[in-house]
């Protein structure tokens, strides 16, 4: 596996508007396999054709066909004189998983946003979610408050 990741045949690339339809149909199997809500492989794809076409959202597959995916958002900060990244998904096929298509995916995205002048890259994880945290933590991303008794929670509020 580690020669396809090397000789190409799974090595991530940028994807673009052309690969909307493909990246919401991983996109949509992601949310299906872990219970979470989607709007639907067609919804997914009309929204991913216009955002790739602007500079804030990147994404890059793997494979072909595709294994898996990552999904970047860039943004304004007042903390940073550059843009700052969120790492909104990443995804594996499960047939695929434990071949290093992950690891790939990560370290490209990294590579490409910093070719964007990012200097930090969010990522938000489930406290429960143990396998997530050690992938990212194996790659050297860090819990920001990993020493507070209680957990920091994420908010949102839909306007409709």
């Amino acid at each position: 596996m580690e020669d396809e990741l090397r000789s190409g045949s799974l090595a991530p690339r940028i994807a673009t508007a052309v690969d909307a339809a493909t990246l919401a149909g991983l996109l949509h199997d992601f949310n299906v396999e872990f219970g979470e809500p989607s709007p639907g492989p067609e919804v997914l794809a009309r929204r991913l054709g216009r955002l790739l076409f602007a500079d804030s959202t990147l994404a890059q597959l793997a494979g072909d066909p595709p294994a898996g995916f990552v999904l970047l958002t860039l943004r304004s900060n007042v903390w940073y004189d550059t843009p700052v990244a969120l790492l909104d998904e990443l995804y594996v096929v499960p047939s695929m998983r434990g071949r290093g298509i992950g690891s790939a995916l990560l370290e490209s995205g990294c590579s490409l946003v910093r070719t964007r002048g990012v200097e930090l890259m969010e990522i938000n994880v489930d406290g429960e979610d143990r396998d997530a945290r050690r992938f990212y933590e194996r790659h050297g991303f860090s819990c920001v408050h990993s020493d507070r008794p209680e957990p920091e929670l994420y908010y949102s509020r839909e306007f409709s």
